[in-house]
Formats: C-alpha cells, structure tokens, sequence
C-alpha cells in the first residue's frame, strides 16, 4: 500500500501515482483528465442551449453518434472539429491556454 502521510499538494500525490510530468503514465493521466473536462465542458454547454445530442450534432455537421462519445469521453477528437462544435453548434468561442 502505497503512503500517503507525506504528501501535501496535488501535484506530489500525481507524481507518487503516475510518476513524474513527462512519464508515460502520468501523460495517459493528464490526457484522459483533459478529455474528462472537456466531455463535461460539452456536456453542460449542450444542456445550457437546451439541445439535445442529436440537434447539436446537426447543427454542428456531425452525427449524433460522435457527440454522444465525446461527451462520454470515448473518444479521441480534432481541435478544429471541437472548435466546430462549440462554435458553430453551440455558438460559443473556445479558447485555448498553453503552459
């Protein structure tokens, strides 16, 4: 079992358990807590417009399908294609931070 008592931030319990910024299993981490916040991000955008899956996806060119696997954060999707979504189908701007 894996101790705990040392660590005090957030950073230092990824790090014990996904290893160092950089290793293999801590950017599987970070990647699928990005897609977990997106999906969610979708999710209650689409709600707020109080669309359904289906009426997103046509308003956005895609399929109902392919919005359902995002917001369940099933699969993998293009920047331009999430920009489309947002903005064409939720008409909202995305904006993006790099650190």
């Amino acid at each position: 079992m894996t101790d705990y008592k040392n660590i005090k931030t957030f950073d230092e319990l990824l790090d014990r358990e996904y290893g160092p910024i950089g290793a293999e299993s801590r950017n599987e981490y970070e990647e699928k807590a990005q897609m977990f916040i997106v999906s969610e991000m979708l999710k209650e955008a689409r709600r707020e417009a109080k669309m359904t899956q289906g009426e997103l996806a046509e308003k956005a060119g895609t399929k109902k399908s392919y919005i359902s696997k995002i917001e369940n954060g099933k699969g993998n999707i293009q920047l331009s294609t999430l920009i489309r979504i947002f903005e064409k189908g939720l008409n909202r701007k995305i904006g993006l931070t790099f650190l």
